[in-house]
């Protein structure tokens, strides 16, 4: 993609406060809130440089999609506004990627405006020692509706590389925004995400997230339902083989009235693999009416696989319904006893039981294309675990 010639004096101001924060904040260790159970003691992230990148962008009739450093020509005062007003910089990977990043998409769809087809980005993980740092800009304004699908991948799971992305999602009031995240970059691969959104009075976000790839790191997805009447609905899904630890810190914070969130993820872990989910759902003072909701459940393929899942509630209102679950458990020795009793051998009862397990996360998706892909993905996935 290509770059501008001379970036606007903003930007280049951005970037010297993000090298400068960059060099002064410290990764975080297992003593710092919310790393207990993910050791960065491994990584060497001033060892990865800058690498080239495979990036394609389809659809968006309607809407504005375009590469970043293109969009900072045609739609400087736009990104001047929303780009970075809702990641903070004071974070060791975001200020790195504040400093550095070269690629990124832009997806602004103006008022009223109903995007019929899915709008795809497609980024691809495959040098080796790659350092990626990578912006997502999504913003809908008033009545607008889109559906966003970006999916990063590598071509095989030996690949050492680093994807450090910010995603900024921006729902105005009656918008709707559909968004798809999914990731299956290379088990070797660091990840570290920083995603936030917010939803404006009476809008709706429906954001699934998918986590396949890489060896350990952090996503970090948090929601702000800032106007009144507004909603959103997360459903993530992750399956982890042998040596993966997947991280996953999720948010849901209310700071209007009338708001309602649905959080639900499912983990699936093969023998090796490790994971933790921490959420949590924030009421500020005056969210009164906020109905939320969040759980993680995950199913153990083998005793040498592990979860941890932390549901955590803080609520400044009296006039709310918040309610959180959590499960990790093995495969039910009855039902799979039950299932071979019937005839089915052990390998095809196992797998029964996990699409039944993940069948409840499917169903939080609308019919559709949306539902169909994540299905198969997910019907992927387990084929390379198992």
């Amino acid at each position: 993609m290509a770059e501008v010639a001379t970036e606007p004096a903003w930007l280049s101001e951005r970037r010297q406060r993000g090298a400068s924060l960059a060099q002064s904040l410290p990764l975080p260790d297992q003593k710092a809130k919310g790393w207990e159970f993910t050791d960065l003691a491994g990584l060497e992230i001033d060892s990865y440089e800058p690498g080239p990148v495979s990036v394609e962008i389809e659809g968006g009739g309607g809407a504005t999609v375009l590469p970043l450093t293109l969009a900072l020509e045609s739609d400087d005062a736009l990104l001047h506004e929303r780009l970075g007003s809702l990641v903070p910089i004071e974070d060791p990977f975001v200020a790195r990627n504040e400093a550095s990043w070269r690629h990124g998409v832009l997806v602004h769809v103006p008022a009223g405006v109903k995007v019929a087809d899915p709008i795809r980005v497609e980024l691809s993980l495959d040098e080796e020692g790659a350092a990626v740092p990578w912006r997502t800009l999504v913003v809908l304004e008033e009545g607008a509706e889109a559906e966003v699908w970006e999916h990063c991948s590598s071509a095989g799971d030996e690949t050492e590389a680093l994807l450090n992305s910010v995603v900024e999602l921006h729902v105005g009031q009656a918008a709707r925004l559909r968004y798809v995240s999914t990731q299956d970059i290379s088990e070797r691969a660091w990840i570290f995400s920083s995603q936030r959104a917010q939803v404006e009075r009476d809008g709706r976000l429906d954001w699934t997230a998918l986590g396949f790839g890489s060896a350990r790191g952090k996503v970090r997805m948090e929601t702000n339902l800032g106007g009144a009447g507004s909603e959103a609905r997360v459903t993530g899904g992750y399956a982890g083989g042998p040596g993966q630890h997947l991280d996953y810190d999720t948010t849901q914070e209310h700071s209007a009235p009338n708001t309602f969130s649905d959080l639900a993820f499912r983990g699936v872990l093969a023998a090796g693999a490790t994971a933790v989910w921490r959420g949590m759902i924030r009421v500020d003072p005056g969210a009164q009416g906020t109905d939320a909701f969040q759980e993680s459940r995950n199913l153990l393929l083998s005793p040498d696989a592990h979860a941890d899942a932390i549901p955590g509630l803080e609520i400044e209102a009296d006039d709310v319904r918040c309610t959180h679950a959590a499960a990790i458990a093995q495969i039910d020795r009855d039902q799979l006893f039950y299932l071979t009793s019937r005839g089915l051998d052990p390998a095809a009862a196992k797998q029964l039981i996990i699409e039944g397990f993940l069948e409840s996360l499917v169903e939080r998706l609308a019919e559709g294309p949306v539902r169909d892909e994540v299905s198969a993905a997910l019907e992927r996935r387990l084929g390379e675990i198992l």
